[in-house]
């Protein structure tokens, strides 16, 4: 897989406040892309933007561009109000980043999970980005080469399922059959869609090991930045396709 230069792009993140959200977001900003970071929390998105422009230094010309925006992936009005103030400030979106997600289950297995915390994990994991895909819908139609980012993982393969957290992987890889739904029926508007794995990365939710955050985030910008002419319905790990 390879990455190309790219004219400056309106990218919108979920759930970017912290972790591989956060990081991606300071990546795209460092290449001179205008980056929508969203959070629930109104204060708390704010807050990192600022931090993320004061710190960030850009590799081109162009200032750094950070827009807070509140969005709660899991309230249709607030995706609804969010896409709204996104189609008055911005216009269009050229990519979405659906990165909200969250792992319930732990050392869980599926004949004795909770099945609540099934549907928790679903509602994040896989209703979340649908939601949000639906809203902005109208953003991408208008963007330049528009593409949708879901990040998976490849606990959501099903070649590589194993018992280990069923709610989690299974949520997962219902996101990747959304990924194939929404790139087949999109693909005549000119939109791509992918699926993207960071790989086992120490975010706050991982008790220990896993690699660097920037490493995990740079595997879902190395999606983002795959040429217009690369396909689409693709999932991929660090530069390299993932087993469905």
């Amino acid at each position: 897989m390879t990455t190309t230069a790219h004219p400056r792009r309106t990218v919108l993140i979920t759930g970017a406040t912290r972790g591989i959200g956060r990081a991606l977001a300071e990546q795209l900003a460092a290449d001179g892309d205008i980056v929508l970071l969203s959070s629930r929390d109104g204060a708390a998105v704010a807050a990192a933007a600022d931090e993320i422009a004061g710190n960030v230094r850009p590799a081109g010309p162009d200032p750094v561009q950070i827009h807070p925006i509140q969005l709660d992936a899991t309230d249709p009005v607030s995706v609804c109000d969010a896409a709204a103030r996104i189609g008055r400030d911005h216009g269009h979106l050229d990519v979405l980043v659906n990165n909200v997600g969250g792992m319930f289950d732990g050392p869980s297995r599926a004949s004795t999970v909770q099945l609540d915390t099934v549907r928790a994990t679903f509602e994040l994991n896989l209703f979340s980005a649908w939601r949000v895909t639906q809203a902005m819908l109208p953003l991408l139609r208008r963007g330049h080469e528009a593409r949708i980012v879901n990040v998976s993982s490849e606990t959501g393969s099903l070649t590589r399922m194993t018992a280990e957290q069923p709610a989690y992987g299974m949520s997962k890889a219902a996101l990747n059959a959304l990924t194939r739904s929404l790139a087949g029926e999109l693909a005549a508007e000119g939109i791509t869609v992918h699926a993207a794995s960071p790989g086992f990365t120490a975010t706050e939710a991982v008790a220990e090991g896993g690699r660097p955050v920037p490493d995990g985030a740079a595997s879902i910008k190395a999606v983002i930045d795959l040429p217009a002419g690369s396909g689409t319905g693709g999932f991929f790990q660090d530069g390299a396709a993932l087993p469905w």
